[in-house]
């Protein structure tokens, strides 16, 4: 009876042992991770072929610390390739994450990546400055972020103003790949002459140099990155790990299984030079191309049309079009200079006061008046107003005004001068650069304070903007 008991037990054991096994293999195979084609089951009744999705992603495990590190310095070329926990984090989301993003801008770069490479290196730039756009706006020349920040490298309309690119109601230069990586690194180079450190002028590209003078002397002056990370904005503190994390991305993404074989690449393309009217969608019919193609490759062109405003514009245009304008341009260009007329309608219909007119950014100076700046530039008072949500004609010295006017009408941004600019008998004026701040301001003119400018300026705030006139004598 023993004898039977203990064969009893033995078989109930093996049974519960092999339900056991079974179950965890089940398990593996449900919370594996990895991508196979095909999974055999046996048991000892039948065999089962399984067969998982296609779209599943093969993710390899986590990469140790001293190897992405070791990557990290492989890339290094002048900017520094930090790694820490916060770079891995980023590291993280980019080749696990959101692989997708990744996948789209390893699609674009052959579109832009050339053009930032040849501006980088007319410049004198870091040739690695070029990943600084992906983490801007994704390789999108038509991005516009919550704060109304433009194009691949996201330029405020102030900002953008001061390095000259133009914003109207047919186009935003800031859109334009060309003009605004010629800004870009225009910009950049002010940044590193300012901070003489890449990391900081990065992080002032993202917040400002104000910002990031402040958190200088908030955290006693140091002079990385890494030190003054507490003082910086939430955003700003993010803004240097994805820098570096999507440069180990877009170097290492075979590594990581993240493959595309598609690239979007720029049209072949020529350039016709026009000082008149041109509807797109009419030249793309005459020209046997397509209306996408345009918008493709002009993507500053905001209404399908170029204004006749007086000045000499650029186009692009695909070669093939070019050749067919060649033969025929006076009576092509003639056909596609209709359309302005209903463009005109529309805007009055929807009451765009912007249209034929250039956005453009005023500092009120000593002695302005709404009528006096409103006469200077061919508006009126109330447009003054409406633009700059004023209820009365109230207006301060140092105020930031913006006013849409007409193409023909200049608005200067004087080039750096330390030294003050007159403006009459009795005061001085002091254009203001991009990375100044009230106190540095201070300490360049013997003899006047922070409060001392404050005052003499009613300014509120300690902000400035670029290309703004304060009174410092």
């Amino acid at each position: 009876m023993r004898k039977v008991a203990t064969i009893i037990f033995s078989l109930l054991t093996f049974s519960l042992y092999a339900q056991s096994a079974e179950e965890k293999d089940s398990i593996v195979v449900a919370q594996s991770p990895i991508l196979v084609d095909s999974l055999v089951l046996r048991d000892t009744v039948k065999t089962e072929l399984v067969t998982l999705p296609s779209n599943i992603d093969f993710i390899p495990a986590d990469e140790t610390p001293e190897l992405i590190a070791d990557r990290l310095a492989c890339l290094q070329q002048t900017i520094e390739l930090n790694y820490n926990s916060k770079v891995h984090a980023f590291i993280d989301y980019f080749t696990v994450r959101d692989r997708d993003y990744t996948r789209m801008v390893l699609r674009r770069r052959d579109l832009y990546f050339p053009l930032f490479e040849k501006k980088l290196k007319e410049y004198g730039l870091p040739d690695e400055l070029k990943y600084l756009s992906i983490i801007e706006s994704g390789l999108n020349p038509r991005a516009m972020s919550s704060a109304r920040a433009v194009g691949l490298w996201q330029f405020m309309s102030g900002t953008g103003s001061y390095f000259g690119l133009h914003n109207n109601w047919f186009t935003d230069d800031r859109m334009d790949p060309e003009k605004a990586t010629d800004a870009a690194c225009r910009y950049l180079s002010q940044l590193y002459a300012i901070f003489h450190n890449w990391h900081l002028a990065l992080a002032a590209y993202n917040s400002g140099p104000g910002t990031v003078r402040w958190a200088v002397r908030r955290s006693g002056y140091k002079k990385t990155f890494w030190e003054i990370y507490p003082y910086l904005p939430r955003e700003t503190r993010s803004y240097v790990p994805q820098y570096i994390a999507m440069i180990y991305a877009v170097n290492y993404a075979d590594e990581h299984n993240i493959h595309e074989t598609q690239r979007e690449e720029v049209l072949p393309h020529d350039t016709v030079w026009l000082n008149q009217f041109l509807h797109l969608e009419t030249f793309a019919k005459l020209t046997g191309t397509c209306v996408e193609d345009l918008q493709s490759l002009n993507p500053h062109i905001k209404r399908n049309a170029i204004p006749e405003d007086g000045k000499l514009r650029t186009i692009r245009v695909p070669k093939s079009a070019k050749e067919i304008l060649t033969l025929n341009r006076k009576t092509i260009l003639d056909s596609a200079s209709t359309g302005k007329k209903e463009l005109e309608a529309l805007a009055k219909a929807t009451g765009d006061y912007t249209f034929g007119r250039d956005r453009n950014i005023y500092y009120v100076r000593n002695g302005d008046v709404l009528g006096t700046i409103a006469q200077r530039f061919g508006v009126s008072v109330r447009s003054l107003r409406e633009w700059n949500n004023l209820r009365g004609n109230l207006i301060r010295v140092g105020q930031r005004l913006v006013i849409w006017a007409s193409p023909s009408v200049k608005i200067s941004h004087p080039t750096f001068n330390t030294s003050s600019v007159p403006h009459s008998e009795d005061s001085k004026i002091y254009v203001v650069q991009p990375g100044d701040t009230l106190w540095d301001i201070a300490k360049k003119v013997p003899g006047i304070s922070v409060e001392k400018i404050k005052s003499l300026n009613n300014l509120r705030e300690n902000r400035l903007q670029p290309g703004q006139r304060l009174i410092i004598g």
